[in-house]
């Protein structure tokens, strides 16, 4: 039975490869100009990224390296939501793993998604306030380098494309507005 997605029409769904992290789905469809044809569409799995701020204005990153990207990326503490995991316990674990923060104060700064044209993954923002320090306990495979930077750096580390992780980019940007930093 076809289904209906907005002015698109989905005749027939089939998922060609799925694993953990994600699934990619090609769909067989007819198009708002009523051609048919083929739209492939990848389901990522959700995550979170928080960005902790102290009280004397410095924000804790994270440099890691990205397989994907073949190279080190800056970004905010993130990761993926573990099944019926809230968004905030989400956040909350992983600040612990990456940075070995633990935060009072939270703000949820929305989702964002990274890439709407075929890909479907949703990420949660959060700032994280009132902060105490740990001992990090990293995921196998993570190799962690932890950032302390002035919240004006982070920002001009944006505006410079020397941070390029999308849901980083927007945390930073929401944050020096709600924040007035």
């Amino acid at each position: 039975m076809p289904e209906k997605r907005g002015p698109w029409t989905i005749l027939k769904k089939k998922v060609v490869y799925k694993d953990p992290y994600l699934e990619v789905r090609k769909d067989k469809i007819i198009n708002p100009s009523g051609t048919t044809g083929t739209f492939s569409v990848i389901n990522a799995k959700h995550g979170v990224s928080v960005l902790p701020i102290d009280d004397r204005g410095f924000v804790y990153l994270v440099n890691e390296f990205k397989y994907a990207l073949g190279d080190y990326s800056i970004s905010a503490a993130s990761g993926g939501i573990e099944g019926k995991e809230r968004p905030l316990r989400t956040a909350k674990r992983e600040l612990m793993e990456e940075l070995g923060i633990k935060a009072k104060k939270w703000k949820h700064l929305g989702c964002v998604h990274p890439f709407t044209t075929f890909i479907f993954s949703e990420s949660h923002l959060f700032i994280a306030q009132d902060l105490s320090f740990f001992k990090p306990q990293n995921d196998d495979g993570e190799i962690i380098e932890p950032v302390k930077i002035k919240f004006d750096k982070a920002v001009d580390m944006v505006m410079k494309n020397k941070i390029t992780h999308t849901p980083t980019i927007a945390l930073i940007l929401k944050a020096k507005e709600l924040l007035k930093l």
